[in-house]
């Protein structure tokens, strides 16, 4: 299975595919080639482990989310499996993570808990085309008019976001849960200055999960969130008659699965493509996440859309630059879900969660926050930013944050969107006054 989704992403790429470290890396652009990281053994091992950090970041998030979306926990699973694998191969952006996303998740869970999960199958079906059409008909550019302070606002949204969702798992009186979270971030943070051919993330994952297990430690790990039976679902059954009274019901869900879910891939897409320097297919990305939907559905039950939190850790923390990081990281994931279960199970969520609380910490634009920042861009740009913020925290939607803050910036004044010259008139006054 692997040769064929190798040769499958071989000849879907061309190239201009391919993605460089960020800022000093002494890594060349042609490392985020996936026939230059094929041939070099030193950059396949460096995508494998990235992938391997990837699929165990993306686990606590996948499970959470399906209780959101109000589905089994191995749904959800192997819907991410599905939807890592068919974007690593049909996406724009390499790299970049997907799976069954928490926004995602927030528009399917009221539909399921009103008329149930038989109607999830037509809904993701029918958002998948949405997708493929917005991206055919090349409506995907739409996304290069985001204002930046409206990215910048999505971007320490997530970030935040992020972080308050693995508080729930060390904030607590037990110091063992402390200790290990502490332990983790110290791992993460300052392995790296020794041993830079494993990602740190990786050994703080392994060691710790060792230490709890051989030490009868007893801790909240990943089989305490859900199911995790081994074995893969057959292919989802159409429950439901394709007639107009199904078509009532699916569609507003529908519409939101598809705009949502396009919305948010496109920023990380364009985010990624800030971080690396690189470009990507934001055309090919949409008409990819459709088909990966699709897929999705008939096999797994559920629909996603890039992961910002977990691309993250893929480009950052495990230097993931080519389609490969992603494959891994799909085959990882379903390796863990079928035959590794009860070894996944056993992973604290403490570890996880100082994996994940660093992620947020990346995530999140420092500089656009530092006082000099502030001081020098126009007041719109920052209460835009803010109020982007303020509404996806306050309400767990990217898609609200995102059009609230496009909103603002619709109505501001125009002389508050451009900085006033204040202190230049002071400093050099005009000597006809």
């Amino acid at each position: 299975m692997l040769h064929f989704v190798i040769a499958r992403t071989e000849a879907c790429l061309n190239l201009r595919m391919f993605m460089s470290l960020p800022h000093s890396s002494p890594l060349s652009a042609n490392d985020g080639h996936v026939a230059t990281v094929l041939r070099s053994p030193k950059l396949f091992i460096r995508e494998t482990l990235a992938g391997v950090i990837t699929a165990l970041a993306l686990i606590p998030e996948v499970i959470s989310f399906s209780v959101v979306a109000g589905v089994d926990p191995k749904v959800s699973l192997v819907a991410s499996v599905v939807l890592c694998l068919a974007l690593s191969v049909f996406g724009g952006r390499p790299a970049m993570v997907t799976a069954a996303a928490g926004s995602v998740a927030l528009v399917i869970g009221p539909m399921v808990a009103q008329h149930g999960v038989q109607y999830i199958l037509p809904a993701v079906i029918l958002a998948g085309i949405i997708q493929i059409l917005f991206g055919v008909m090349g409506m995907a550019r739409l996304m290069r008019f985001i204002p930046h302070a409206v990215m910048t606002g999505f971007v320490n949204a997530l970030g935040v976001l992020i972080f308050f969702a693995q508080v729930p798992h060390f904030w607590t009186k037990s110091p063992l849960i402390v200790g290990l979270f502490v332990l983790t971030l110290l791992i993460v943070m300052w392995v790296p200055r020794f041993i830079k051919s494993v990602p740190s993330p990786l050994i703080a994952i392994v060691l710790l999960t060792l230490f709890t297990v051989t030490s009868g430690q007893i801790l909240p790990t990943v089989g305490d969130e859900g199911s995790m039976s081994g074995g893969l679902p057959g292919l989802t059954q159409l429950l439901v008659p394709l007639n107009l009274h199904t078509l009532s019901i699916i569609w507003p869900c529908a519409l939101s699965i598809a705009f949502v879910g396009l919305m948010e891939s496109l920023l990380t897409a364009k985010l990624v493509d800030e971080l690396t320097a690189t470009p990507s297919s934001k055309r090919r990305e949409s008409i990819g996440l459709g088909v990966a939907n699709i897929m999705s559905g008939f096999y797994g039950g559920i629909a996603g859309c890039a992961m910002i939190g977990q691309t993250i850790v893929n480009v950052e923390m495990g230097k993931g630059r080519s389609r490969i990081s992603t494959i891994a990281a799909g085959l990882v994931l379903l390796v863990l879900v079928t035959a590794l279960s009860e070894v996944m199970a056993k992973i604290p969520m403490a570890v996880l969660a100082g994996i994940m609380a660093i992620v947020a910490f990346k995530t999140f634009n420092w500089h656009s926050i530092h006082p000099g920042t502030v001081a020098s861009a126009p007041v719109a740009e920052t209460l835009v930013m803010l109020i982007t913020v303020a509404a996806t925290v306050s309400t767990g939607n990217l898609a609200i944050g995102v059009l609230g803050g496009l909103v603002v910036m619709a109505i501001l004044p125009a002389r508050i969107k451009r900085k006033q010259p204040v202190k230049e008139e002071k400093s050099s006054p005009d000597p006809e006054k």
